[in-house]
């Protein structure tokens, strides 16, 4: 299996969380880290630019299950964006497999190009923190999902 990560990431503090100032308040806000898993690099790209576009420093990506737990293991970060339908293994075992002994971080979002109500079971079983379908992807959706706000 091939990882690919993307664009290299950007550098961050030791933590892997990102500092940056908003617009004129001279406040420094903690910007959310992101992973985003996806079999599809035209939707990691939109994906990525959209969130980075809400405030996300995204740091990496990954193309499949295998890669995703080796890219979240490396880079830890805050949320991880998890398509359901991978080539490898499917978005719930991945998501298991990153909240495994630690539920709270990352906080996985599930997403795909099909609507929640086809995951129903899954998702109720599944210790992600919500579903976004992937023409919803907003930075504000993650951040209600996540509740985190640093």
């Amino acid at each position: 299996m091939t990882s690919r990560t993307g664009p290299p990431a950007e550098p961050a503090p030791s933590d892997n969380t990102a500092a940056r100032t908003s617009r004129g308040s001279g406040h420094v806000h903690m910007a959310l880290t992101v992973v985003i898993v996806d079999d599809h690099a035209g939707f990691r790209s939109l994906a990525r630019a959209c969130l980075e576009a809400d405030g996300f420093t995204v740091l990496g990506e990954a193309e499949d299950g295998a890669s995703a737990v080796d890219v979240c293991q490396r880079l830890d970060p805050d949320v991880v964006l998890l398509d359901v339908v991978l080539p490898d293994v499917d978005g719930f075992e991945v998501c298991a497999h990153l909240t495994s002994g630690q539920p709270m971080r990352p906080a996985v979002v599930l997403t795909s190009s099909r609507p929640a109500a086809s995951y129903t079971t899954q998702l109720h079983a599944s210790t992600a923190r919500g579903f976004v379908a992937k023409e919803d992807i907003t930075g504000a959706a993650l951040r209600a999902l996540v509740k985190v706000d640093k």
